[in-house]
């Protein structure tokens, strides 16, 4: 055993973000890797028994934590992001808890801050993860 522990959540960032009813653009949230329990449950709900493309709707609603100042992600939620936030959030989803993260732990060579930054397949950097300070 090495010590390491896994990485159950993880930060994001929503290209344009959710508008709650009063207007107020929410962004920032978290999603933890899913359980069996998050990918089998749904399947029990009238709504994905009568369209199956409503699973991604009640599975990301399970998984994601947090989105701005929103106490509770419910379907409701999900159903009102922009399809570019959807598409971000089932990428993310199957990044997480299919393929990995794809990150890696690097270190600023200006300051010598130690970060992670994620990775497309192709391997050019493309978001910093939890680096909250601005460049």
């Amino acid at each position: 055993m090495t010590g390491e522990t896994l990485q159950t959540e993880f930060g994001f960032t929503l290209p344009q973000g959710y508008a709650d009813d009063e207007g107020a653009l929410h962004r920032e949230g978290v999603m933890r890797l899913a359980t069996a329990a998050d990918e089998i449950k749904p399947l029990q709900d009238p709504r994905v028994k009568s369209n199956s493309s409503y699973m991604t709707v009640i599975l990301l609603s399970r998984v994601i934590t947090k989105l701005g100042d929103i106490e509770e992600v419910t379907p409701n939620v999900i159903e009102g992001l922009f399809v570019s936030d959807l598409e971000y959030l089932q990428d993310l989803y199957e990044r997480v808890n299919t393929r990995g993260a794809d990150v890696v732990d690097t270190t600023c060579p200006e300051c010598g801050e130690e970060f992670v930054v994620e990775v497309e397949p192709g391997g050019e950097p493309v978001i910093p993860m939890g680096n909250t300070e601005e460049s």
